[in-house]
């Protein structure tokens, strides 16, 4: 591991260099660079997920940790590793002080791995425009967490009002296994020799400001063309859905015509699929960290258009599949004047550069 500070990019790039070498790195073997865009009070816990879904992807880990943009001289630190405590691969964490963390993308972009897409992930609260980060811009996929704002809801509908595909949010990774037990469910819920069921309608338990289930009610929404919405879960009645999980669901519904109603409800760890005349069945349901829930997502590297129209359904937001697949530059200067700031912004848009 190498510790340089008050260093500068050029610096950085050759102790990265060094660091192969020296550790027989092979940056063919990369199947994508992982941004992570952190503040100092969220670095532990970014490292600690990132480490887990670094292991899990060969990967160029770049976190970057933004601190003092007031400070008057700019300053940067970092700390280059190869197999070392940031994961198996290649690992830089950059801290940038003063105005140099504005200008973020200037130094991670000659660290990035060559031909390999580019992933960048918010541990706190994301831009509401992620255009106006050159980290988000530079990235094919971008992960954000609703979870961790004040009001999920109002940052669910942020994400949808600056959506373009290749956004992903962690409130969506985590009802993953909710929508394969419906959809399962669903697959199972015809009698041998009979033609499949239709679902006419549903809903979803859990938390009201929870944007898991209203990811999840508008996945449904999506899939079954009808208007599917969040029920505040009651735990004194296990048919409608049990306590809820980490993520605010605690059941789900569906309605089948002609036959009894299908239900799914948490129940300490699993999900329970109850249905009249049927004996239950269930299916682990528990709850996974950060890094595992990162791991899934960096699967993916193409844009996730189930995820697209799960958010157009749970905002009521319409031509999100049709947006473009690239994002362009919008700078913007935290100390401007608030009135200055609208036309600083419209210069950079038009002088600064875009990324598929």
């Amino acid at each position: 591991m190498s510790t340089l500070w008050d260093t500068t990019g050029t610096e950085v790039v050759k102790a990265l260099g060094a660091a192969r070498r020296n550790g027989a790195a092979v940056t063919s073997g990369l199947a994508l660079t992982f941004v992570v865009v952190a503040e100092e009070r969220h670095v532990e816990m970014a490292e600690a997920a990132a480490t887990t879904a670094a292991a899990m992807h060969p990967c160029r880990l770049v976190m970057v940790v933004r601190r003092e943009n007031t400070a008057p001289t700019p300053r940067l630190d970092a700390e280059v590793s190869v197999g070392g405590r940031l994961g198996p691969g290649e690992a830089v964490q950059l801290r940038m002080y003063g105005r140099l963390a504005l200008h973020a993308e200037s130094v991670v972009l000659p660290l990035l791995a060559p031909d390999v897409p580019v992933v960048t992930w918010w541990p706190g609260k994301a831009p509401d425009r992620l255009g106006t980060d050159g980290l988000g811009v530079l990235a094919e996929r971008r992960v954000t967490d609703c979870a961790v704002h004040d009001n999920a809801l109002d940052a669910l509908r942020t994400r949808a009002s600056d959506y373009a595909p290749g956004d992903t949010d962690l409130a969506w990774t985590r009802i993953t296994s909710w929508r394969s037990m419906l959809a399962a469910a669903v697959d199972s819920a015809g009698d041998p020799g009979r033609a499949s069921v239709t679902v006419t309608g549903g809903r979803v338990y859990g938390r009201p400001d929870s944007a898991s289930a209203a990811l999840l009610a508008g996945w449904l929404s999506s899939r079954l063309y009808t208007s599917v919405k969040v029920v505040e879960s009651d735990p004194k009645a296990p048919e409608k859905g049990g306590l809820p999980d980490p993520g605010g669901v605690s059941g789900a519904r569906l309605d089948l015509a002609g036959a009894d109603p299908i239900y799914i409800h948490h129940r300490e760890g699993a999900g329970v699929v109850t249905r009249s005349g049927r004996p239950d069945s269930s299916a682990a349901l528990t709850e996974r960290d950060i890094g595992e829930l990162l791991g899934e997502e960096l699967r993916r590297l193409d844009a996730d258009e189930s995820y697209c129209a799960a958010l157009a359904a749970a905002t009521n937001s319409r031509g999100l599949s049709r947006r473009p697949g690239t994002r362009s530059l919008i700078w913007e200067d935290p100390a401007a004047a608030p009135d200055k700031r609208g036309e600083d912004v419209t210069v950079a848009g038009k002088v600064q550069g875009s990324r598929r």
